[in-house]
């Protein structure tokens, strides 16, 4: 089964422990006899597969080449001028745009992207405060729109960018029982297969968050479909398709949002509403967002989202703060409908309450710390606090993450939490006329493994998780994954065990616009045959993917 379930505490717990010049052609001047037109300008050669078009023709040195105009040749030069390279070239005509990120003493970028999946370290439920700027991300499919039509120059005038990505991927697994072989182990919790994991389109607008002179607005609609869309859901929003129909694939929005920056408030306040992704964990679910194919277990039985508010205030360079008010945790506004059903094993009245006992409002706390030289980071944070009460998904979640960069070739991204629930039902017992068995027929909230006579008792799970990672090439990078879950009452995996993870994971760019990552992981339950359908302890998954951006 896969992450879809109920509750977890509030105890903060983080770890600790964790460079085109341009060469220029030049022709040797000719014998000294009748002197010939001065001639062109030596293109720049930041690519070989670059188009350089000097500003105007010099007398003698021939017509300029025209700029592409047409939206497939566009699209075409927007990958092959790219292709071998870490990042897109830059035209030395150009006059110079805004700046992308605040001055020192604003603590710079720690990484690059590529090879990285981030130049920041992972920051939930906000823009980068002082490094965001709008029409930044570098889009073929924006590249090949262009702005000679009415639609391309709209989009530009209104800094809003259309983007995404397809991400086919498949493993080779231990495994041998078929549909859901794999988990607990995440995404690909079916073995010995090739699917579609997301194929992800974004409408977005990024605040301006460099500059401090003027109030900005931005908004995201983010829409996915694949595999991976079990990992996205909310209960209520578009979930029928998984907890209905337990589709293999299918669709969802895991992102709708719209926010407000503010820079008059300390170094700047933004606000956000919507669906987002939950604070504040080093991967996500959307795939360029991650170092490996597969998910740690750490991340795969955490929150995914929230809906509701978070305000983030950058105090200082160094320190920002983040408060918000949600419905809880993968649920939605809808849910609090009450409903009255009949015990399906007595046929006396059964469960009476709220659609989602989950729904309520709900906290998030978080504090962040960067070094100066940005190389260090500490990520602290609540969410999803309330009463804790047994719901789809009703984590109370404390934890946090830690950033080290040791040099420009290594760093270790580590996270650690703790998750409980309260009056979760026994598997035993209480289970029978609780609100999952009444309203979901497939893929529930999991039962508990209660002390002996007890119908209810607290869910509790904890993990601690580390991603150690090697850059040999501007387009490389080797991640080592290594994690400890203990699943103490079964509530988040369905099997009452503790787990051990360890990975493996090259992530190769033929530019920034092509990703593979092929990866081995091992994966071992301690307590339980939790594997291939519960007849197994541990297994091993070769897999690997492709990220194309569009």
């Amino acid at each position: 089964m896969v992450k879809k379930y109920p509750m977890v505490s509030h105890i903060a717990l983080a770890a600790a422990l964790l460079s085109s010049t341009a060469a220029f052609a030049q022709t040797a001047a000719p014998s000294p006899a009748p002197p010939l037109p001065a001639p062109a300008p030596a293109a720049t050669a930041a690519s070989p597969l670059l188009p350089v078009y000097p500003p105007a023709s010099p007398v003698g040195a021939g017509p300029t080449p025209p700029v592409e105009s047409n939206f497939f040749t566009r699209l075409y030069h927007a990958y092959a001028d790219e292709w071998g390279l870490p990042a897109a070239p830059t035209d030395p005509n150009a006059p110079p745009g805004p700046p992308s990120r605040r001055p020192p003493p604003w603590p710079p970028a720690p990484e690059s992207s590529p090879p990285m999946p981030f130049a920041d370290w992972p920051n939930g439920g906000n823009d980068y405060i002082g490094a965001s700027t709008p029409n930044a991300v570098d889009s073929p499919l924006m590249k090949a729109i262009g702005t000679d039509n009415i639609v391309g120059q709209t989009l530009n005038d209104e800094h809003i960018q259309i983007y995404g990505w397809i991400n086919p991927g498949g493993n080779v697994s231990s495994a041998k029982t078929g549909y859901n072989g794999n988990a607990p182990a995440a995404y690909a919790f079916t073995p010995n297969i090739i699917d579609l994991d997301q194929a992800v389109v974004y409408i977005e607008r990024v605040p301006d968050t460099v500059q401090q002179d003027h109030i900005d607005w931005g908004f995201r609609v983010s829409g996915i479909y694949g595999e991976n869309y079990r990992y996205t859901e909310a209960f209520g929003f578009f979930s029928n398709q998984f907890d209905y129909g337990n589709h293999f694939a299918g669709y969802d929005m895991p992102m709708v949002y719209a926010e407000m920056y503010i820079p008059y408030v300390a170094q700047g306040l933004e606000f956000r509403l919507g669906r987002y992704i939950s604070v504040p964990d080093i991967e996500a679910q959307l795939a360029p967002n991650n170092y490996m194919y597969s998910h740690s277990m750490t991340y795969a039985w955490d929150n995914y989202t929230n809906e509701g508010f978070i305000g983030t205030l950058k105090l200082t360079k160094n320190w920002q703060v983040q408060l918000g008010i949600t419905v809880g945790t993968e649920t939605t506004p809808w849910n609090g409908t009450h409903v009255s059903y009949i015990n399906p094993a007595t046929g006396y009245p059964g469960y009476q309450g709220a659609r989602d006992p989950g729904f309520q409002p709900s906290g998030t706390a978080c504090v962040q710390y960067m070094s100066d030289s940005g190389w260090d980071t500490v990520y602290l944070c609540s969410d999803g606090l309330n009463n804790g009460a047994y719901g789809f998904n009703n984590l109370q979640w404390d934890g946090g993450t830690y950033y080290h960069k040791f040099n420009d070739q290594w760093h270790i991204s580590m996270e650690a939490w703790y998750m409980f629930g309260k009056n979760g039902p026994s598997v035993d017992t209480g289970f029978a006329n609780s609100f999952a068995v009444n309203i979901l027929p497939t893929n529930r909230p999991n039962p508990l493994v209660c002390p002996q006579g007890e119908s209810y008792c607290t869910a509790r799970a904890w993990s601690t998780l580390f991603y150690l990672n090697y850059q040999f090439s501007p387009l490389d990078n080797i991640s080592l994954r290594g994690e400890f879950m203990d699943d103490i009452d079964g509530w988040r995996t369905g099997f009452a065990t503790a787990y051990f993870n360890q990975a493996i994971g090259w992530q190769h760019w033929f530019s920034p616009q092509v990703e593979v990552r092929p990866e081995i992981a091992w994966y071992h339950a301690l307590n339980a045959p939790a594997f291939d359908n519960g007849t197994k302890h541990a297994i091993t998954i070769i897999s690997g993917d492709v990220i194309w951006h569009f």
